[in-house]
């Protein structure tokens, strides 16, 4: 395959050229391929695997998924010929009911509940880290591997696996991966941590392969047309329950068409009028209301975080500085980590923050090192 991939800066923690089995999560894309390519090349057993999660349409047969969505037949069989020019055994796994209930169903639950959800997230969690691991293991596998952009490494002084933030700070993809487990960090490997994608782009043009120039997938996998509205209008009809739009004291400014259909921050598609422009602010499930104000009042001081999950640490004991980032293409802001109950941290911010979203992600970082982060639960103003 050429000296480039034996260059490589990632050593793959110091181990060298060895012969254990990793499973590949091929999407058909650069990124998933080029990882492929450099386990093999550093002498790993690799078989990839492309996981369907979505059918080949929408509910209904009315939307088909498209050529740049992983779950398209495109690219399945630019996967299939990437494995065949590495030559490596590929596989496609069928876990349209496993994704369903774990990410379709979630997500759409959130949504109902006047929540905005983050499916990469769970997706990653419960079926490339989870369900994939498991069959990863079950064919004597002792890793999985993925095209994502962070690093994994053992800390020895406290004997826990690290996160960090990838080379290229453009692509890096912690922000979704902070939900992983120690297990699921010492059985994972991710060989572009230390890439940028232009590098990543010029290893595959090297190799030859056809998808060098691919462009990157930007949708929600299982909406190809980015239209959630429409897609959860479609899969829960009841998810269209018209109620009032109020502002902060209570007052009846207009009507909208479903709170899963909002979401904070928001201003344009409300259909009331004012004399200074108005946005979400909250969304209140028991009134099915959506709650509007001005701009200075879509700004909290704070948030409750839940279903905490730390990486870096056992526990938080007491109150802690670190860099807090609250949705994914946004730089973490400065802020205090305070434990509450477990599972649950207090996040103040030394600046407000605009539109924080219960639903969302809020990861905590310490330099380059994840600490570990939280579902957003309530904003504090």
């Amino acid at each position: 395959m050429g000296s480039a991939l034996r260059d490589s800066k990632d050593d793959m923690a110091g181990t060298g050229v060895n012969m254990d089995r990793v499973v590949v999560a091929m999407s058909g894309g650069v990124d998933s391929s080029i990882a492929a390519a450099l386990l093999k090349e550093r002498g790993y057993d690799v078989i990839g695997v492309t996981m369907q999660v979505w059918p080949r349409s929408s509910p209904g047969g009315t939307t088909p998924v498209p050529e740049r969505s992983c779950c398209s037949l495109a690219a399945v069989e630019d996967a299939r010929r990437v494995a065949s020019r590495l030559d490596i055994p590929y596989y496609v796994l069928n876990m349209e009911e496993d994704f369903s209930r774990e990410v379709i169903d979630y997500f759409c639950n959130e949504y109902i509940a006047g929540r905005t959800p983050n499916p990469c997230i769970v997706c990653n969690t419960r079926i490339k880290f989870g369900l994939l691991l498991d069959k990863a293991r079950a064919l004597g596998a002792s890793y999985i591997a993925t095209g994502h952009y962070a690093r994994i490494c053992y800390d020895p002084s406290t004997r826990r696996h690290l996160l960090k933030k990838a080379r290229d700070r453009h692509k890096d993809q912690t922000y979704v991966l902070y939900n992983l487990t120690q297990d699921q960090l010492a059985s994972t490997l991710m060989p572009l941590g230390e890439f940028t994608k232009d590098e990543t782009r010029a290893l595959a043009a090297k190799l030859g392969l056809r998808i060098a120039d691919k462009p990157d997938s930007q949708e929600i996998c299982f909406i190809p047309d980015n239209d959630y509205r429409r897609f959860l209008a479609e899969r829960v009809p009841h998810s269209v329950n018209p109620g009032p739009i109020l502002d902060l004291r209570g007052n009846v400014l207009g009507e909208h068409k479903g709170i899963a259909f909002y979401t904070i921050g928001q201003r344009k598609g409300l259909g009331i009028s004012a004399r200074e422009p108005l946005y979400v602010v909250a969304l209140d499930r028991e009134r099915n209301a959506v709650i509007v104000g001005t701009e200075s009042e879509v700004y909290s001081q704070g948030l409750i975080a839940g279903s905490v999950n730390w990486i870096a640490i056992e526990e938080l004991v007491g109150a802690r500085e670190a860099r807090a980032k609250i949705r994914y293409y946004t730089e973490p802001a400065h802020a205090v980590i305070s434990p509450l109950k477990p599972g649950y941290v207090e996040v103040g911010f030394a600046e407000p923050q605009r539109a924080v979203t219960p639903g969302q992600a809020c990861v905590f970082y310490d330099g380059d090192v994840v600490l570990g982060g939280g579902i957003i639960e309530a904003s504090l103003r």
